[in-house]
């Protein structure tokens, strides 16, 4: 099972956490793994592209990437973490057996 947290503050999306693996799959076989994983990247490459000091920890089965709550009044910040909610509810919509999210306020 995967799981999918991401953090609020003030309205603000701070980042988020994917953590396990949906085991859909065989290691390596598991497109919705390689989906879930896929729009987390992009999000680190996004907050990289902009220059933002962010935390990241990137682990087998796990990635978190937060940002400073004045980072995250960037409208590209808050315009990269929506859109990537939004594929993570879009990928997953059919998947509860393997992968769950939530949003925390924090």
């Amino acid at each position: 099972m995967t799981n999918i947290t991401f953090f609020k503050k003030n309205k603000l999306i701070i980042g988020f956490e994917v953590s396990g693996h949906t085991g859909k799959a065989d290691y390596g076989e598991d497109l919705l793994c390689c989906q879930i994983s896929t729009v987390a990247q992009l999000a680190v490459v996004g907050v990289e592209e902009l220059k933002l000091n962010a935390f990241k920890v990137i682990q087998d089965g796990y990635l978190k990437l937060m940002v400073s709550e004045k980072d995250a009044l960037e409208t590209k910040i808050q315009f990269l973490f929506d859109t990537c909610l939004k594929s993570f509810k879009a990928i997953i919509i059919d998947e509860k057996k393997y992968a769950k999210l939530e949003v925390k306020n924090v």
